[in-house]
């Protein structure tokens, strides 16, 4: 049972380090104002929408 505790951790251990080396953590400025824009986007995309459902082209 250690065995395997060991190899989750590090298993988490080198998933985090990916993460780091790929640049997920660079940027920490968008995620906290893209809620300001997210309903923007929604009625843009509805606006999009014709009687029927359908998106214009």
């Amino acid at each position: 049972m250690l065995v395997v505790s060991l190899l989750v951790a590090l298993f988490f251990l080198g998933s985090f380090l990916w993460a780091i080396k790929t640049g997920q953590y660079e940027d920490d400025y968008t995620p906290s104002v893209r809620i300001l824009f997210e309903d923007d986007l929604i009625s843009n995309n509805n606006q999009n929408k014709n009687q029927h459902g359908s998106t214009k082209i």
